[in-house]
């Protein structure tokens, strides 16, 4: 009865309403689609619907429909195969070393040509410069930072005190990191002195290996690769040294998905990984930890990684300005101030680390600053053309190295003929 009651006096409201010309909600004008991946687990979802909620609070002009799509190779394929079948999204977080190939398919517009005040422009140079490396070709701007990151090196201070090694003093070098490896190691096999993952994005944690030993795996333009390089040869045979020579890393690969887990529960004492994890492992880890730049070797060193804000050239010109002032909403200061302290990922510009919230956050929580701090020693992430056959080859050259089923030399050069081959039309 209770609830045949209030169905009739909402009906009579309304009727009210339209009798007397009462405004009623502003309904969107404009319907926005955008496919966004998530590489670390954790809530991330309920981090970017909650976002996605405020903003159309304040833009009821503006609806979007935000889908979680895997990880990044799988939101590239769905997106491309939504504008392939003719249901386009209007944006997507996407790789940010997917341009080149979105670029070569022709549907991504320039975020240069949606400029067209003075504040916009000011936004457009206000990210930091290491973060745009990947967005920005041949002078003009494809893809705009937002979940972004840096590789760096979690470990486990109570694994540090019980093995008689200062828990405040992380390696600083390679050659530390093999004596408190060893140091962290134990011999039943139950804690391992390091782990470095060698599924999932092996390419990424490699080209940090060969960016500390001094060299570059490609070119800017995206046409050319030095896998083979002596000095990234070198550094992959350190990496596989880890394991094989030092026996401080297991042997064979080790799972991208599940290594924050392994440190949680203790299994590794270092780690490498994405600083997107880092309020994950925060909110988590059971012991006190800290986090750090990558050891250097020849110099300290790591790609930045993640994915960049892009609009699609089938949107239509309402939808484009419509996703442009998202992406704005997106990435001002205060946005992506919450969203590094939701997450972990990095806030992408300096006035994000200016914000009152953020600086007291950094204040008690140093370790948010460390992937922002390692920007001074980053490089853009591997992306050529054809690169996702390219990463594939180094892929499978890093596990077959790793596994034994190859010296590292003749997995690289194997990794560089295939790029080569891949390459050449694009010179």
């Amino acid at each position: 009865m209770t609830t045949f009651k209030n169905r009739l006096l909402g009906g009579l409201a309304l009727s009210t309403a339209l009798a007397v010309g009462t405004a009623l909600p502003a309904t969107a004008e404009v319907e926005l689609t955008m496919f966004y991946p998530i590489a670390v687990g954790g809530p991330l979802t309920t981090v970017v619907d909650g976002m996605v909620a405020d903003f159309e609070e304040e833009h009821p002009d503006i609806k979007i429909n935000a889908i979680y799509s895997g990880n990044y190779d799988d939101t590239r394929v769905r997106a491309l195969a939504a504008l392939n079948a003719g249901e386009p999204a209007q944006l997507s977080v996407l790789f940010s070393i997917d341009v080149f190939e979105l670029l070569e398919q022709d549907v991504i517009v320039s975020f240069d040509e949606l400029v067209e005040t003075e504040e916009d422009q000011e936004w457009l140079d206000s990210f930091y410069p290491g973060l745009m490396a990947n967005g920005v070709v041949d002078g003009e701007t494809w893809g705009i930072p937002f979940q972004r990151s840096t590789i760096v090196l979690y470990w486990n201070k109570d694994a540090f005190e019980e093995a008689g090694l200062d828990p405040e003093t992380p390696p600083a070098n390679w050659d530390e990191m093999v004596e408190m490896g060893k140091a962290l190691t134990k011999e039943d096999g139950s804690q391992w002195g390091v782990m470095v993952p060698s599924t999932g994005y092996a390419y990424w944690m490699f080209q940090a290996f060969a960016l500390q030993n001094g060299v570059e795996l490609m070119n800017s333009e995206g046409t050319e690769t030095y896998f083979d390089d002596p000095a990234a040869v070198e550094a992959l045979e350190y990496w596989v040294s880890l394991s094989q020579d030092h026996g401080v890393m297991p042997s064979g690969t080790i799972e991208w998905g599940t290594l924050r887990q392994n440190f949680l529960d203790g299994q590794a004492a270092m780690m490498w990984h994405t600083t997107g994890n880092l309020t994950a492992v925060r909110n988590d880890a059971p012991f006190d930890f800290g986090v750090s730049l990558l050891p250097a070797n020849e110099r300290y060193g790591s790609p930045t990684g993640g994915g960049n804000f892009y609009i699609f050239k089938d949107a239509s010109e309402e939808e484009q300005k419509a996703a442009f002032t998202f992406i704005k909403w997106m990435t001002a200061p205060e946005r992506a101030a919450t969203w590094s302290m939701d997450t972990g990922y990095m806030g992408v510009t300096p006035a994000a680390y200016e914000t009152d919230v953020l600086q007291k956050y950094a204040e008690a929580f140093p370790q948010a600053a460390v992937a922002r701090d390692q920007l001074e020693y980053s490089a853009a992430e591997l992306s050529t053309y054809e690169g996702g056959r390219v990463r594939q080859a180094l892929e499978n050259a890093v596990q077959a190295a790793l596994t034994g089923a190859a010296t590292p030399a003749e997995a690289l050069a194997g990794a560089q003929a295939t790029a080569e081959r891949l390459l050449r039309p694009y010179r």
